[in-house]
């Protein structure tokens, strides 16, 4: 498949931003008898800020893995 493709699916996928709710079963039963429901909204956005860190290293790891095997095969056939 050719790269640029790729990486403009890749590019479409971190794009495309679907809601999530990423709750636990207790922080979505304290936030819940609150009212006006703010700090549940805070809650979640934190929450699903932190879920993209493991992504972006797991990510970062594959992309050096890539480069480190593109620059071996480029050595080898000179």
């Amino acid at each position: 498949m050719n790269t640029k493709i790729l990486l403009i699916i890749l590019v479409a996928f971190l794009l495309i931003a679907t809601p999530a709710e990423a709750q636990c079963a207790m922080c979505r039963a304290v936030l819940e008898s609150e009212e006006g429901g703010q700090a549940a909204k805070g809650i979640n956005n934190g929450i699903v800020y932190l879920m993209i860190f493991p992504y972006l290293l797991v990510a970062g790891i594959g992309y050096a893995i890539y480069r480190s095997r593109k620059k071996a095969r480029a050595e080898n056939t000179l």
